[in-house]
């Protein structure tokens, strides 16, 4: 199963995208949203990929 997580890189959305690896058995795919938060987007996306999302996308 394949699954999309708005992810914002913080404690709640890294530990969702682990449980809905771990109990969902899902191939997770994240998404932050670029809203004009002066978030560092490349951080976030290597942070998803280290938590285990097989992709990331940011949306301008």
């Amino acid at each position: 199963m394949k699954v999309v997580l708005a992810y914002s890189g913080g404690l709640d959305t890294s530990v969702i995208l682990k449980m809905m690896q771990e109990k969902l058995n899902a191939e997770v795919i994240t998404v932050t949203v670029d809203v004009g938060q002066k978030d560092d987007f490349k951080k976030i996306e290597e942070k998803a990929l280290k938590f285990g999302a097989v992709k990331h996308y940011t949306i301008d």
